[in-house]
C-alpha cells in the first residue's frame, strides 16, 4: 500500500528531486492529518464514554498531532521554494523549524496530560469499561503503526527531520494508546482507580518524545558535525583529480536538508602550470555538485615539492606533533629563511576531542622545534577541525 501510495501521488521520476521531496513531505502531512483527525474524534467519544484521564490525554495528543502535520505540510511547502534576494541559500531550514515547532506542541500536550492526571489522583475514579472502547484503541495501535512505517519510508528516501519527528512521535503514540487500554483493563478488574497514575506514564512518554524531537531539531540549527562518511566521500571525489595531493580546512554548511555547501582548501605542487592548476579545480566543483548536489567552492593552495631541505622539514614537524598526539596535523607548511634564523609557517589542526589547552599544545611543538634546530622559530596558526574523524 506504500508503495502505491507514493507511485499515485508523489510519482517518483517524473519531477525535479527538489519537487520530488515537496510532494514526499506533503503525502506525510496529509497522511498524518487524515489518521489524527480520525483518531481524536474516536478517542473523544470514548473519553467521553469511559470519563478516562487517560484516554483524554491520547485524544489530545492525537490532536496535537494533527497540527503537527499541518505544520509539516506548511513547512515543506515553504521549504521547496527556490532561492531569492532575501534568501540567497533558500527556505531549507524551514523543516528544521517546523519540526521544531512540533516538538513544543508535543511538551505543551505532555505537560497538560500530567497536571489532568494529578488531578486525578487527587480524586480518583474508575472509569467505565467496555470491551468495545478496549477494541478501538488496538484498532488505534495499529493505524499509528501503519504512519509509523510509512513515514519511516518516506523518511529513507528523503532523509528528513521533520518525518522522522513524525515517526518518534507515532512510535510514542502507540506505546501511549497501549497504556490507555491497560489502564481501562486494570481498573475495571481490579477495581482500583488506576487512570491518573497510568496518565502520568502516558504524560512521561509524550515528554520524553518532545525533548527527544527538540534535541534532535536543535542540533542542525546550531551547526552540528556533518557525517563523517560524507566528508570522507568529498575528500576522496577531491584527491581523485591529480595533480591534487591533499584537502584541509574543509566545511560543510547546512542550509537544509539537500541545501548544503562545501567549502575546502585542495593542495596543489607550486610547479603545476596555474591555468592547469585552476582547470582542475573548476572541473572538481562540477563534479562534486553533480554528484551530491553540494555547492562546492575549492581554494587552492600551492604545495612547494622541488625543495628538499622544506619537504624533509615539514616532515620532521609532523613527526613532532605526532608524538605530541596522533590526531594533530599541519597544512599550509612554509619555510622563510633569514640571516640569523628560519620562520617555519603553518597551521596546526587542533580537533575539539583534543582537551589539552591550545596554548600548551603550541608551546610544546615550539620547544620540540627548537630542539630540532636552534635557528628555527615556529610561527603557527591554531586551526579548528569542523568535521569528525572518519
Amino acid at each position: 500500500m506504500n508503495e502505491w501510495l507514493i507511485r499515485l501521488f508523489v510519482r517518483p521520476g517524473s519531477a525535479p528531486e527538489s519537487v520530488l521531496r515537496s510532494r514526499y513531505g506533503v503525502l506525510s502531512g496529509v497522511a498524518g492529518i487524515v489518521i489524527n483527525v480520525l483518531l481524536t474524534a474516536a478517542k473523544c467519544v470514548l473519553a467521553a464514554i469511559t470519563g478516562s484521564v487517560a484516554i483524554a490525554g491520547d485524544a489530545l495528543n492525537n490532536l496535537s498531532d494533527a497540527g503537527s502535520s499541518v505544520m509539516s505540510l506548511v513547512g515543506f511547502k515553504i521549504a521547496s521554494r527556490p532561492a531569492d534576494e532575501d534568501h540567497p541559500y533558500g527556505h531549507g531550514r524551514v523543516e528544521y523549524l517546523c519540526a521544531m515547532g512540533v516538538a513544543v506542541l508535543i511538551l505543551l500536550m505532555g505537560a497538560d496530560v500530567a497536571k489532568s492526571s494529578v488531578e486525578k489522583i487527587i480524586n480518583p475514579q474508575i472509569p467505565a469499561f467496555s470491551w468495545t472502547v478496549v477494541a478501538v484503541l488496538v484498532i488505534s495501535i495499529g493505524m499509528k503503526l501503519w504512519l509509523a512505517l510509512f513515514n519511516r519510508a518516506i523518511g529513507k528516501k528523503i532523509d528528513s527531520g521533520a518525518v522522522d519527528a513524525v515517526v518518534t512521535d507515532s512510535l510514542g503514540d502507540m506505546a501511549i494508546t497501549a497504556v490507555s487500554a491497560l489502564s481501562l483493563i486494570l481498573s475495571h478488574f481490579l477495581q482500583v482507580s488506576l487512570d491518573g497514575w497510568m496518565g502520568l506514564v502516558v504524560s512521561g512518554f509524550v515528554l520524553w518524545a518532545g525533548v527527544s524531537v527538540f534535541r534532535n531539531t536543535l542540533t542542525p540549527l546550531l551547526g552540528q558535525s556533518p557525517d563523517p562518511a560524507d566528508v570522507q566521500s568529498i575528500v576522496d571525489k577531491i584527491l581523485a583529480h591529480p595533480p591534487i595531493t591533499g584537502v584541509h580546512d574543509l566545511i560543510i554548511h547546512d542550509y537544509g536538508p539537500n541545501k548544503r555547501f562545501v567549502i575546502a582548501h585542495a593542495e596543489i605542487p607550486s610547479d603545476i602550470d596555474v591555468m592547469l592548476a585552476h582547470d582542475v579545480i573548476d572541473d572538481t566543483e562540477r563534479e562534486i555538485q553533480q554528484e551530491t548536489g553540494y555547492m562546492c567552492t575549492l581554494h587552492m593552495d600551492p604545495l612547494v615539492v622541488d625543495d628538499e631541505k622544506t619537504a624533509v622539514t615539514r616532515s620532521s614537524i609532523r613527526e613532532i606533533i605526532k608524538a605530541i598526539d596522533e590526531r594533530l596535523s599541519i597544512h599550509d607548511f612554509r619555510m622563510v629563511s633569514g640571516p640569523q634564523h628560519t620562520n617555519l609557517i603553518f597551521d596546526l589542526v587542533i580537533p575539539y576531542a583534543i582537551k589539552m589547552p591550545p596554548a600548551d599544545i603550541v608551546s610544546r611543538v615550539k620547544e620540540d622545534i627548537r630542539r630540532l634546530d636552534e635557528t628555527y622559530f615556529a610561527v603557527i596558526t591554531v586551526d579548528r577541525s569542523y568535521h569528525s574523524p572518519a
